[in-house]
């Protein structure tokens, strides 16, 4: 999934926006998952504080009726039922896309999903790891590799997370790739500042399992689906 947050340079100003690229594994979600996505998709748009949020202003997905179709194929809900598909974007925008939208750019939910969508469209990840050589596969990656095929292709840094091996094996699995963005919406490296928090560890979860940043010296798995 992708997903993007933003960082205050005060209550009242941005530092830069972060975008987060998420790939679903099948094993890792519960209820009626069914046929996850086998590229990645995205998982949201967060703000790195939350003073300015405004909890009153709920979901309403009239006011994105717009950009459903793309909703739907590039930032899905593979957790719910197919009744209440909308719960995961009600989700990212009462905790994130109503902070978030202190930014004038992001200051309507059609703002905030139709911006993660453009810029999701702009990184096409899925584009650059296959021109880059990596693909889904058996084998494992050298997570040195992966950092530097993606810092060549969009000249920064990226904050890759992974699931830790598994018992009695030797390999991380990797799981989302962060990219980060200035306030004016151009990419960056992704570095917490001294003294900055890390917003993103707070909500990285596939199923029971926690996803920290990549370990630079364990061999790395990149399935198409977890079985």
């Amino acid at each position: 999934w992708l997903k993007l947050y933003i960082f205050p340079l005060n209550h009242y100003s941005w530092t830069h926006i972060t975008s987060l690229l998420y790939f679903y594994f099948s094993q890792m979600v519960a209820n009626d998952c069914q046929d996850p996505p086998e590229y990645w998709t995205i998982h949201g748009l967060w703000p790195d504080k939350t003073q300015e949020c405004n909890r009153t202003w709920h979901f309403n997905v009239t006011e994105i009726k717009d950009l459903l179709s793309d909703m739907r194929q590039y930032w899905p809900d593979v957790i719910h039922s197919s009744l209440n598909r909308t719960q995961f974007w009600k989700h990212e925008w009462e905790k994130h896309g109503t902070c978030a939208a202190t930014l004038q750019v992001l200051n309507s939910q059609k703002k905030y999903f139709g911006k993660a969508l453009e810029l999701y469209k702009h990184i096409n990840l899925n584009s650059c790891l296959v021109k880059a050589g990596i693909k889904p596969s058996s084998s494992y990656y050298q997570m040195s590799a992966i950092k530097e095929a993606l810092t060549r292709f969009y000249g920064v840094t990226p904050k890759i997370q992974c699931l830790p091996p598994e018992e009695g094996e030797k390999a991380q699995t990797i799981g989302q790739i962060e990219f980060c963005f200035s306030k004016e919406l151009q990419l960056r490296n992704c570095t917490t500042l001294k003294g900055e928090s890390d917003p993103v560890q707070a909500d990285l979860k596939l199923g029971t399992e926690e996803l920290s940043i990549c370990s630079d010296t364990l061999p790395t798995y990149y399935p198409s689906q977890v079985q």
